[in-house]
């Protein structure tokens, strides 16, 4: 016992160093620097059944304070009032052009699809990909122009803030922002060679139309899943900068809105952020129970110091993420074991759902290759 006592401290004490530094060091998108020339960026939206979300994405969109860029919006059959919203907005701008999608292919994903589609329109240097349910700060695309050009990226990408109101969302979506800012020290994207060491969120997704061809573009990940992870890795393979970001105050993400939409939103990728490796993830799931469940439980039993040990390191890698990235902080600190077990649930989902061959989301079958 004593061993592994000793051995979940040693796994958290270096969960909690690439904390602390991402705490003082992570870069975040607001901090870009000032951008260099007048190119022209493509903001690309692709939107399925988005009437809740559309108008105020389109909005904060529009009231970016770069001077040259386009809004093209490609509606993939969407069966409520989004078109509608687009068009009383588009009444009001002549920046944003309406595309009607294709049908779906065999052997693509549906976002995957729409992002080809808007790609082969865009006419910019820089194609910006963001979602439907994202709001931006007045300089997002500035800011985002302006660290490409000072580190000559060919991807840039962001986590967005994530915003969430019921206690499921609380609960779970900031655990995966965890997993990020706690086990991938980000300016290793830039720094480092190696493709595993990418990360990319499709929410808010940034390339330079050369990085973009040279790539294939979303052709190249047609039927991937986690497509945003897979494109950083094609460019690092490429031998051409990335950089991921943390989108604090910059870009604001609104996933979900039910305890239903966390449950199968994560079923859907979580796997897959695995490479759909069974052994890996299975150990990934044991690993995460043990460190950062079994310690609220070990303390009913036995007060050893290594597990007060243990819940002090969990609860300040908790203290730090909320504090650094605006995470709910009662809601992630006290019922962090909760949000961990009902993460593990989903990722335990997600196996059955790929073994089972496919998820719904969105009125659609999601057929995992």
């Amino acid at each position: 016992m004593l061993y592994f006592l000793s051995a979940i401290n040693i796994f958290l004490l270096i969960i909690f160093l690439v904390t602390l530094y991402n705490f003082f060091s992570a870069p975040l998108l607001k901090n870009g620097p000032a951008f260099k020339n007048n190119l022209k960026v493509s903001v690309l939206i692709p939107v399925r059944n988005e009437e809740r979300n559309i108008k105020k994405c389109l909005l904060s969109v529009l009231e970016q304070d770069f001077p040259n860029f386009e809004i093209i919006v490609l509606d993939d059959f969407s069966t409520d009032n989004t078109v509608k919203f687009v068009h009383e907005i588009m009444e009001k701008t002549d920046k944003i052009k309406l595309l009607k999608g294709q049908p779906l292919p065999p052997g693509w994903t549906g976002k995957n699809w729409a992002c080809f589609q808007l790609s082969l329109q865009a006419t910019g240097e820089i194609l910006i990909f963001t979602d439907a349910d994202n709001v931006h700060s007045h300089s997002a695309v500035s800011h985002t122009v302006g660290w490409i050009q000072h580190l000559n990226l060919g991807l840039l990408s962001t986590f967005p803030q994530q915003m969430t109101q019921k206690l499921g969302e609380k609960l779970v979506v900031h655990v995966f922002d965890m997993f990020v800012y706690s086990f991938l020290p980000l300016w290793l994207t830039y720094y480092s060679k190696f493709p595993s060491l990418a990360a990319a969120n499709g929410q808010w997704l940034a390339m330079t139309r050369e990085a973009y061809d040279k790539i294939g573009g979303h052709n190249s990940v047609k039927n991937e899943i986690v497509e945003d992870t897979v494109l950083a890795r094609l460019v690092k393979q490429k031998n051409i900068k990335i950089l991921t970001t943390a989108g604090r105050e910059d870009v604001y993400g609104k996933m979900y809105n039910s305890w239903p939409q966390v449950y199968n939103g994560f079923s859907k990728n979580a796997f897959g952020l695995m490479g759909y490796h069974t052994v890996s993830f299975i150990f990934f799931i044991l690993l995460l129970f043990s460190i950062y469940v079994l310690p609220y439980i070990l303390i009913f039993i036995t007060q050893h110091i290594l597990i007060f040990t243990a819940l002090c390191i969990n609860l300040l890698i908790r203290v730090l993420l909320s504090v650094k990235y605006k995470q709910p902080f009662w809601e992630s600190v006290l019922l962090h074991p909760v949000g961990i077990l009902l993460t593990l649930i989903i990722g335990v989902n997600s196996v059955i759902r790929f073994y089972k061959g496919s998820i719904e989301w969105k009125g659609r079958d999601v057929i995992f290759r």
